[in-house]
């Protein structure tokens, strides 16, 4: 996705020489066969096309109506969500909410029952939900944190404050699974205190249900952890202090507009394992406060992880391990077809396993009974579809195998394989693949992904790149899947982020793209950097750069892993530092012929652009400004290093003036 192009098709890095000078370009092939060479130097003006699953996008036309069409659609709808999310804001800060009593002394007895140690940022989200409780507006919190990172004991924190402010908390979450499992948590960490915990959902007989909702409407309930049954109409609350949700983005759009009602009186606190993009992040600063529990707890192991083919022996090894150490163990199979078969199979290689299967298309309360019962110990091994990648909490489960993890995307192995490594046990997880001349380049380059990233917290490297859709749909939550095929992922939130701002009445920034012309090769050669992967990773990141203090960085980086810089990448470094620096002197294009230098300036990126005037008659004999914004400079020396080291020299003098 090209920002003033549109949506183009990638044709690879191509080499071509200009007037004895060569370079390396990124081939993008528009509709007609029109052809974009885009310099790597630029490559920050594209990004890789991340739309809906099952959308196949349009190539746009080159200089065509179509994509400014489709992106003037785009930013109308963001707009409109930018709206609904300031008039929320706004509704939250003219109520009145409740203000919580701080209970330092009740509250430090029930951390002591907290059984790990917590980390920095788990405390600091802490003391922000806290501190935001104990104001008079309604707090609406989203707290983001890798599967297993203590998201829970927040909320478990916030109940306990809310409950002794002789208040009632709900717990809304997914999957009544899910209610089972908080519901177990919260009676667990709540036994010695008297508070009254009950658990609407379907797994309660029609009975008990409605015992449980007169309980809620007479306050003799405490705290109630349910799916959405607990915003049905029947619900009420006697006196509604903390609404806890689990995994928002899950819930359909009625029960959305009921939790907008919610908000604006009660305090709210949102957790989510999906990661949500950084820069959507800071830009929504302010309107919803989010935190990232980015840490892994102490005692978490990271996950061994072995990609090999399916053999008998591997499985039976595996399996047995595990049972020997009382644990339990998931089987991904993901197709429906085969699976009654792979359960025969898995039957046959380890015959005293209690084996069940899961997946989507049972009925719903079948699946929910062998879920609990896999919860509750009653079964050994489950196999199953992905449906396990969402929230389940099963400490005892530390053996994954993943059938054709060829098959799957970056994020969902991720995902699956953070179903386990939950308890201080290490973890396993088996990714099975056929042999290595059936599988695609590209399942191998995720697998290889996933077996760097072994490491906890990764979920947040990995996942970005893939999860972003989903991540920026908790936040975004509107039906925005049909703009986001059109414009792709990261223009869709690009667009988002400047209708937040012109929303906040901020001056929207219109950035600088210098092209920089050096009369010498700037390119990292094959011999250099042999995979193209890591050579195109190179420039995507050199193309970002916008401090001097970055350069050095990536250049020690560059000799320490590929040794000494040929020439044309040491050019190219120069090439990028002349970038950063025009930027910061509002040059929007710089030429060098000979000993002559031909800057173009743009005036509205210069915050004092009189500070070149001054700049000029100080030395009128080298400066000529001509009637079009052109700067020339004659050079004094003809030599490379003397050219550039003047050239560098006269960027940071303008820089200086024109920011003075």
């Amino acid at each position: 996705v090209h920002d003033e192009h549109g949506i183009g098709q990638y044709k690879g890095l191509t080499k071509l020489t200009v007037e004895f000078v060569t370079n390396d370009y990124l081939l993008i092939i528009y509709k007609d066969d029109d052809r974009l060479y885009l310099p790597v130097d630029r490559m920050n003006w594209i990004q890789k096309y991340m739309g809906v699953d099952g959308v196949v996008p349009v190539v746009d036309k080159m200089g065509g109506k179509s994509w400014d069409r489709m992106k003037t659609k785009a930013k109308k709808s963001t707009i409109l969500i930018a709206k609904e999310l300031l008039k929320l804001y706004a509704a939250r800060k003219v109520h009145k909410g409740f203000s919580h009593r701080s209970v330092e002394r009740e509250l430090q007895d029930f951390e002591n029952g907290f059984p790990f140690e917590e980390t920095a940022d788990q405390l600091k989200v802490i003391e922000g939900v806290l501190h935001d409780m104990g104001e008079s507006v309604p707090m609406d919190r989203l707290v983001c944190g890798d599967v297993g990172y203590g998201k829970t004991e927040v909320a478990l924190r916030a109940a306990f404050v809310s409950v002794y402010n002789g208040k009632q908390v709900a717990v809304l979450v997914p999957t009544t699974v899910l209610a089972e499992q908080h519901f177990a948590t919260f009676s667990e960490r709540f036994k010695d205190y008297p508070v009254n915990i009950a658990c609407l959902s379907r797994f309660r007989s029609r009975q008990e249900q409605r015992k449980i909702v007169n309980d809620v409407t007479d306050g003799k309930v405490d705290i109630v952890v349910g799916t959405h049954r607990i915003l049905q109409k029947d619900v009420s609350f006697k006196d509604l202090g903390l609404f806890i949700i689990d995994e928002e983005h899950r819930f359909g759009v009625r029960h959305k507009e009921v939790l907008k009602k919610i908000r604006t009186t009660v305090d709210v606190l949102a957790l989510t394992a999906t990661p949500i993009p950084r820069t959507l992040h800071m830009s929504l600063m302010g309107i919803r406060d989010i935190d990232l529990i980015e840490t892994p707890p102490e005692d978490r192991h990271a996950v061994v992880t072995y990609v090999s083919e399916f053999t008998d022996g591997i499985v039976k090894d595996a399996v047995t391990r595990e049972l020997q150490r009382g644990g339990q163990i998931f089987f991904v199979h993901n197709s429906i077809n085969s699976i009654e078969r792979m359960a025969a199979r898995l039957k046959s290689i380890v015959p005293d396993v209690r084996l069940d299967i899961a997946h989507g298309r049972m009925p719903e309360r079948e699946l929910e009974k062998i879920m609990l019962r896999f919860v509750n110990k009653e079964i050994d091994m489950l196999v199953c579809t992905t449906i396990i990648e969402s929230g389940l909490d099963i400490p005892s489960a530390n053996t994954i195998f993943i059938n054709r993890a060829d098959r799957f995307g970056l994020a969902q192995m991720y995902q699956l394989r953070g179903r386990v490594g939950r308890a201080e046990e290490r973890a396993y997880a088996y990714l099975f693949i056929p042999p290595e001349s059936y599988i695609t380049r590209d399942a191998l380059k995720r697998l290889k992904v996933l077996m760097d990233h072994s490491d906890l917290g990764s979920g947040f490297q990995i996942a970005m790149s893939d999860l972003k859709i989903r991540g920026g749909g908790t936040i975004l939550g509107a039906s925005q899947s049909g703009h986001i095929a059109a414009v792709g992922y990261d223009m869709f939130l690009k667009l988002m982020e400047e209708s937040v701002s012109e929303l906040k009445g901020e001056q929207p920034r219109d950035d600088i793209e210098p092209e920089i012309n050096l009369p010498m090769s700037t390119f990292i050669p094959e011999h250099y950097i042999a995979d193209i992967d890591q050579r195109l990773s190179a420039y995507r990141r050199l193309s970002r750069i916008s401090d001097m203090d970055e350069v050095s960085a990536i250049k020690e980086e560059l000799i320490d892993r590929y040794g000494k810089l040929p020439e044309e990448v040491s050019n190219l470094l120069v090439k990028i530092v002349f970038k950063a620096l025009a930027v910061k002197a509002g040059i929007k294009k710089l030429d060098v012929a000979g000993n002559q230098l031909v800057l173009h300036i743009s005036h509205q990126h210069q915050a004092n652009p009189h500070g070149i005037v001054d700049l000029i008659v100080s030395e009128k004999d080298r400066f000529r400004l001509t009637p079009d914004h052109k700067l020339t400079v004659a050079l004094s020396d003809r030599q490379k290093t003397g050219v550039l080291t003047q050239t560098k020299y006269i960027l940071k003098e303008i820089a200086h003036h024109v920011n003075a």
